[in-house]
């Protein structure tokens, strides 16, 4: 069929001064000059709600300048980002720029009741952080209730200034670029929360109704009788690749909910980048496992032809992304869980652009590699894969067993824990916020007579280094807080025990941790003893501990459990969360305050403080509790 039949308006303009955003934009200069000196790059983005149609189907969207996906925000390390927000829209808003380390600047972390009051409505806010020390492939999501599955994403590269190998330098590449896929809902976050968080309904998180890729989808409106929809303007994504050259994709999964299966037909590829971490490995695989917020670079050549039924040759292939729908607890009768690409070669001397359409070439005949697809939601086998630069991690100083669950308490309110704990946003009144101000005006419970903070350590059973903080400036009803003790880093050895029957994709924000093991069936070690005989005694452990992948976002299966190791040195109060929207929604949440003495030193010694006057105004605007997630007391009294 040629590919021309579903013709595309080459901007994506969608009549309504809207437009999906150039394909091209997401192509990265191979020209780039990675050693220029420090500078810091400015972005402005205006807010606003629009009604669009991704797939065909029009729904109410959250955009950046009128365009989704949201534009690419691309710097070396050294740099400085300066991005100028202006909420336009009807809900507040925040950005959190996912595995930035904020090194130096918790309060841009964007993480709304942990670092920030959000953008109200009709306000503006400027979050400006510096890169150090970290390269490779990120993105930015809102960080507000689950706004970012209404359109509020887009990706983040930072290049590095020196690379750690030549094998891996942006010269070795014909072209680079990146690659989102992502489920897709035909309605609003809040309407799918309304529905997720009432009574009864445990483990039945909503089911999307398409993928996209690179923000594009394609329906057909037959499908749809009764919404409003226009498939006139869709078309596969195309990228264009260079024949015979080597290609880098950047493949991230800005989604929600759903775990993919990323491949290209007729294409081994290798991995040689995991959430920021220049990796290498031997063999190539066919078929790449990638959950919500985690990043992955793969290495394709142009080498490959297909065979048509006439008995010619086509350069072109399906890129194919598909969810892993074994993983839904419920059905959608409108679902249609795979989304494609094109992949077509051109010779060197064409433009290697990414169009929306090749109005002379065909679609693809490839066909899908005939590997056994998992049926369990699980992370990409890294047990093979080596960072370039090798590290050791340092022995732990600490212990901890974090259980991971979903449990039914009043009214039949099904919600997410750590430990004893359900998270829940105080919008106006962030953690970071109240710890400082507690630590400033000389609250005794926080500050001993030396100027230490004080901490719970009752049976903590979690070693030196770590314990639960004092609570005496949050509310542990609903905030689980780990408070590391002295100005020193601590190495903690964090073993996440999943009691639930789904898998959770956990994020650490403001650090990279070292995987340990990989998600394992039964109980996790009961103590440190325990665990370092473990790892001794495992042939494969030991190899994975002299150079173990560090990444910001990890898989724990249904019913088992993992150890990561941390290294927390990065002072400042940092969310760890299930980076499925509605299980952190529904309180799968909480918080480690890394080097409180340092952050409170810092706070004092720098003018403004690590939080100013901005921010606090930020707390009291008009319309700053729009859009949050419902209180559970809306179902109080409800039995029905």
């Amino acid at each position: 069929m040629l590919a021309s039949k579903r013709s595309a308006r080459p901007e994506g303009e969608d009549g309504f001064g809207l437009a999906w955003r150039p394909l091209d934009d997401y192509i990265l200069s191979l020209s780039r000059d990675s050693h220029t000196g420090p500078t810091t790059r400015e972005y402005n983005w205006t807010i606003t709600d629009a009604v669009f149609n991704p797939d065909g189907v029009f729904r109410p969207m959250v955009l950046i300048n009128n365009r989704f996906p949201g534009p690419l925000v691309e710097a070396n390390d050294g740099d400085t980002i300066a991005v100028h927000v202006h909420n336009r829209g009807v809900n507040a808003t925040s950005i959190h720029f996912h595995g930035m380390y904020q090194n130096g600047s918790n309060a841009m972390d964007g993480t709304v009741g942990v670092t920030q009051c959000p953008i109200a409505p009709g306000s503006s806010y400027t979050y400006r952080f510096a890169i150090r020390g970290q390269s490779g492939s990120y993105w930015y999501h809102a960080h507000h209730s689950a706004q970012a599955g209404d359109g509020l994403v887009g990706p983040v590269v930072v290049h590095p200034v020196v690379t750690h190998d030549d094998s891996f330098s942006m010269d070795d590449f014909a072209s680079d670029r990146v690659v989102m896929v992502q489920e897709h809902y035909h309605n609003t976050t809040a309407e799918l929360l309304m529905d997720y968080l009432q009574p009864g309904r445990e483990n039945e998180e909503p089911v999307p109704d398409s993928a996209l890729i690179n923000g594009r989808g394609l329906r057909s409106c037959a499908d749809f009788p009764g919404w409003k929809c226009d498939d006139s303007v869709l078309a596969y994504p195309e990228i264009r690749l260079a024949r015979g050259g080597r290609h880098r994709l950047r493949i991230i999964n800005v989604g929600a909910f759903a775990e993919f299966n990323v491949q290209v037909d007729q294409h081994a590829f290798h991995v040689n980048e995991v959430d920021g971490t220049d990796v290498e490995h031997d063999e190539p695989i066919h078929k790449l496992a990638i959950a919500p917020a985690q990043r992955y670079s793969i290495v394709l050549e142009a080498n490959r032809n297909v065979t048509t039924s006439a008995g010619g040759h086509d350069a072109a292939f399906w890129l194919r992304a598909g969810m892993l729908t074994t993983c839904f607890t419920g059905e959608n009768p409108h679902l249609h869980p795979d989304m494609r690409a094109i992949i077509r070669y051109v010779d060197e001397h064409d433009q290697v652009s990414a169009g929306n359409k090749d109005t002379t070439g065909r679609e693809p005949t490839s066909k899908a590699w005939d590997d056994v697809v998992d049926t369990v939601c699980r992370d990409l086998d890294t047990t093979a894969l080596r960072p370039v630069a090798p590290v050791r991690p340092p022995p732990a100083d600490a212990y901890v067993i974090l259980r991971a669950s979903f449990r039914i308490g009043d009214w039949r309110l099904s919600r997410g824990f750590f430990n004893e704990t359900t998270w829940k946003s105080n919008t106006t009144s962030p953690t970071l916020h109240r710890f400082l101000v507690a630590v400033t005006v000389g609250d005794s419970s926080l500050n001993s007579s030396e100027g230490t903070i004080h901490h719970d350590n009752t049976s903590s059973g979690m070693g030196p280094g770590i314990s639960p903080a004092e609570p005496s400036f949050f509310d542990p009803a609903r905030e689980l807080i780990l408070a590391t003790h002295g100005t020193a880093p601590v190495v903690v050895d964090i073993a996440i025990n999943n009691f639930d029957d789904g898998a959770h994709p956990f994020h650490l924000h403001g650090h990279k941790f070292s995987v340990l093991t990989p998600s394992l069936r039964g109980a996790p070690p009961p103590d440190q003893a325990a665990l370092e005989e473990l790892l001794a005694g495992n042939a494969t452990y030991r190899a994975m501990l002299e150079n173990p992948v560090r990444r910001d976002t990890v898989t724990v299966g249904g019913y088992e459990w993992l150890v990561i190791r941390v290294v927390l040195d990065n002072p400042g109060l940092w969310a760890l969360h299930c980076h499925n929207a509605w299980h952190g929604e529904a309180g799968m949440a909480m918080q480690i305050l890394v080097r409180g003495e340092e952050l409170v030193k810092r706070h004092k010694e720098v003018a403004g403080g690590v939080i100013g006057d901005v921010e606090r105004a930020m707390c009291t605007r008009q319309g700053v509790t729009k859009g949050v997630r419902p209180d559970d007391s809306l179902w109080f009294g409800q039995f029905g």
